[in-house]
């Protein structure tokens, strides 16, 4: 496992972009309404990202992907292609931006709800979400990597809810995808967390069985096997010497994180 220890500088970098992947969100949220096209969801974080960012979104023409961010809505776990679907009252909709600034990657999701849902959708978004800020909570050096997972999937399967095996985080940085590869149910991954890594958490948990199906025509969306719906939330981290800093920070985390947000 060849795993990149991050200089001064390439963290600086890192901060930078991770901020950016952060204000995409926190930019598109008003536009998140009933009626919406995912296809205008995905043009408008483009043109903020190329236009006012001055960057590139990662995701476009990643392995043949062809969008610059991925929207997955109600039962799609991951990878949702934007296209002409308007949102509808009750969805609750995962939007996932990738953003490259002078070639470093800054990678995050939010799960959002257009209007009122139902209480089941409200909870898995919920738990979702403390379940990644529970994990982040714990990480420092010397932490295993199987502590991630080890934390995440208690919190996911005492709300009758399970936890994705098939999508996992990872380390980033100059790539989009680097070593290791962080899983978000219980396993066996003695490796201990450095200072200097940076890596993502993101945990996707489904309503009912944790099994999931890739899109034969699209090769891309990945929907649960049972049609019930899913959730996830993620952040880039950094591990420092005394803990972790959250990159992919929103102003709006400043609460339920006011230890790990680095305001810059």
């Amino acid at each position: 496992m060849s795993i990149v220890i991050k200089t001064p500088e390439q963290i600086e970098k890192m901060r930078v972009v991770g901020r950016l992947a952060g204000e995409v969100l926190e930019m598109i949220g008003p536009y998140v309404q009933k009626g919406v096209t995912t296809d205008e969801l995905n043009q408008i974080m483009h043109d903020h990202i190329t236009k006012v960012q001055k960057a590139i979104p990662a995701p476009l023409n990643y392995h043949g992907f062809p969008k610059s961010t991925c929207i997955s809505i109600n039962e799609v776990v991951c990878h949702g292609i934007p296209g002409h679907k308007k949102l509808k009252e009750g969805d609750i909709v995962n939007i996932d931006v990738t953003v490259i600034k002078d070639g470093y990657h800054g990678d995050t999701s939010k799960m959002f709800i257009v209007g009122q849902t139902t209480p089941r959708n409200k909870k898995l978004v919920e738990v979702t979400q403390q379940s990644l800020y529970a994990a982040i909570k714990m990480l420092k050096p010397g932490v295993c990597l199987s502590d991630i997972g080890g934390t995440i999937q208690p919190i996911a399967e005492r709300e009758g809810f399970s936890v994705v095996r098939d999508f996992c985080g990872h380390g980033i940085g100059e790539g989009f995808h680097e070593e290791p590869q962080i899983v978000h149910y219980k396993n066996k991954a003695r490796l201990a967390l450095k200072a200097g890594m940076i890596f993502t958490i993101e945990p996707m948990i489904n309503a009912g069985d944790y099994r999931c199906k890739v899109s034969k025509k699209d090769g891309w969306t990945a929907t649960t096997k049972d049609g019930q719906p899913s959730a996830q939330f993620e952040h880039t981290l950094l591990i420092t010497e005394d803990g972790c800093e959250v990159l992919t920070w929103r102003a709006e985390e400043a609460e339920q994180l006011p230890q790990i947000i680095k305001h810059s």
